[in-house]
């Protein structure tokens, strides 16, 4: 690749190139057991878990699996919450030189007959009180075999481990799985397994996970990741993070393990390097988050805005002692600049903006850690990653400060999408990645996101973009959150609505909004509806579903 603008803006110990590790997944994780085999690898609740200890019940698992006849190029389906069974059912399959398919514990059984059908996956290893509810009544209509339960107790230190059944049972999260043929317990098994003694089966170029995304289409889809795509991805992090000092750090891993941000970032990152993770399974309960990070001494922390803004609202968070985190991580949507400044006053630690995709493993782009941050950018592109703006019409690239598709380019870029070769070819040509969202592109290489092509709102000839007005709302000093989206409409196209949070004791009204916008925004992107609401609709990593937003929308004016 040839030197580029953003090349400049990297921090000293950067590089723009790397000489990468040819290491696996598994690989990474018995060097750090070898390394740091007394440093707490998971810290869970009351339990710690011991980087040799973690390594052995990978080795046990991964015997487990290939009793039950998982090998070379096998998927396993892993649908579960951050628990520690995740962690270690994840590098077993991956060990055994399978491919884990990690689920989304809230999928419905229509989503999973799709997701793992299409995959191919014959093994699952799920909760107790998941395969009690809707997966054991609806077992004809998937194509497993053999199942394998995890209880959130099973882990769980004394008193605990006692106490915690009969409060979770009482939140429907827990459940006794009758004995029955081809369904096992994972404490259990692994109990009564002795570890596999052969070295990992899988190659740097194999394939190690097929994470599912939705797509233009409407049809999830698997985005095929190999060990080479998320190696290089784990290295390029690494690297960036230049304070980040290996078998010495804390890494809060509150994001789901099930989605690829969590993944690489929550989880292969930190063990990689040998650091502590604090698993948090539900990202939502942001008492328990403050708790752990104030407890554990929290040194990296890797989040979502929605996340960073409600700690910044938490009852009694000031008087907290947060000022272990050094650096956060924020993805997956826009940032406000006033979230970011009271986060960073709380805790004194430095947050990145950075941008990634499921397609990409996910990250190829965040703002220096040490060098030039600007606030509202997704920052530049990691080492050996290039990136451009090109026309949503032809396609030719466009110039500085112009609004097109961002295309990507990578050692992280998926090999292509799972028995989809007309999606891999409409997405990926020549190595980019034509990754959906409208961006532009400044003199220092910084980018930002405006939008994704299919938000953007065309009211009246003019594009707008949702993002835009979502951040003038969410500078309101009186507004929570807030999300945009486009609604029918008969004259102009498409007409601007926003729905909007407001802070707790604080009054807001819709010609407050109106005033406010009108001060901020062209007066055709002002929103010509607002509606208020209690809250907005999240996926499970909190990201803003502005789609069911629009569904509700159409479905109240049909």
């Amino acid at each position: 690749m040839e030197d580029r603008p953003w090349h400049k803006a990297y921090d000293d110990a950067v590089p723009a190139r790397l000489d990468y590790e040819r290491l696996t997944l598994p690989e990474f994780l018995f060097r750090s057991a070898e390394r740091f085999p007394d440093r707490t690898a998971i810290v869970f609740q009351n339990a710690r878990i011991s980087y040799a200890e973690l390594a052995l019940d990978v080795r046990r698992f991964a015997s487990v699996l290939s009793g039950l006849g998982v090998g070379r190029g096998d998927r396993v389906a892993i649908q579960l919450p951050n628990l520690p069974q995740t962690v270690i059912a994840f590098y077993a399959v991956l060990s055994l030189g399978a491919q884990a398919v990690m689920t989304n514990p809230l999928y419905t059984i229509r989503e999973l007959e799709h997701q793992w059908t299409d995959a191919g996956c014959e093994v699952a290893i799920v909760t107790d009180y998941l395969f009690t509810g809707k997966l054991a009544e609806h077992r004809e209509r998937l194509p497993i075999r053999e199942w394998i339960t995890a209880s959130i107790p099973e882990y769980l230190s004394f008193p605990l481990n006692l106490l915690a059944p009969i409060k979770l049972k009482k939140r429907g999260l827990w459940s006794r799985v009758p004995a029955q043929p081809s369904v096992h317990g994972f404490r259990s098994l692994l109990s009564r397994t002795p570890p596999r003694t052969t070295e990992p089966e899988a190659s740097f170029d194999d394939l190690a996970v097929l994470q599912y995304t939705g797509g233009t289409t409407g049809v999830s889809k698997g985005a095929m990741l190999t060990h080479a795509n998320l190696s290089s991805n784990v290295q390029q992090v690494d690297t960036w993070f230049t304070s980040f000092e290996p078998g010495r750090e804390v890494m809060l891993t509150a994001l789901p393990l099930f989605h690829v941000f969590g993944l690489t970032v929550a989880m292969n990152w930190p063990i990689a390097a040998g650091a502590t993770l604090v698993l948090l399974p539900d990202p939502r309960d942001i008492r328990t988050l403050v708790a752990s990070v104030e407890k554990h001494r929290v040194t990296v922390l890797p989040a979502v805005p929605a996340m960073f803004n409600a700690v910044n609202h938490f009852k009694g968070v000031e008087q907290r002692d947060l000022s272990s985190v050094k650096a956060c991580f924020s993805g997956s949507a826009p940032l406000a600049g006033d979230v970011l400044e009271r986060f960073e006053a709380l805790t004194g630690s430095r947050i990145l903006e950075g941008f990634g995709l499921t397609e990409t493993s996910p990250v190829t782009h965040v703002n220096p850690l040490a060098g030039v941050r600007k606030v509202g950018s997704i920052g530049i592109p990691v080492s050996d990653t290039d990136a451009r703006i090109v026309a949503v019409e032809g396609g030719g690239e466009v110039g500085r400060g112009e609004t097109g598709e961002l295309q990507v380019r990578g050692p992280q870029v998926m090999s292509g999408y799972w028995n989809r070769p007309d999606e891999t070819a409409g997405s990926l040509s020549d190595g980019w990645l034509s990754t959906g969202d409208l961006a532009t592109i400044d003199d220092d290489g910084y980018f930002r996101i405006v939008g994704r092509k299919k938000d953007m709102i065309i009211a009246g000839g003019y594009n707008i973009y949702p993002d835009e007005i979502d951040d003038v709302l969410m500078s309101h000093p009186h507004v929570l959150e807030a999300a945009t989206i486009g609604i029918p409409h008969e004259r102009r196209g498409e007409s601007v609505k926003s729905f909007v949070v407001v802070k707790p004791g604080e009054v807001l009204g819709a010609e407050d909004v109106d005033v406010w916008c009108r001060e901020r925004l062209a007066a055709y992107k002002v929103p010509r509806e607002v509606e208020f609401l209690e809250e907005l609709p999240k996926s499970t990593v909190m990201k803003v579903l502005r789609r069911e937003l629009r569904d509700r929308e159409i479905a109240k004016r049909s």
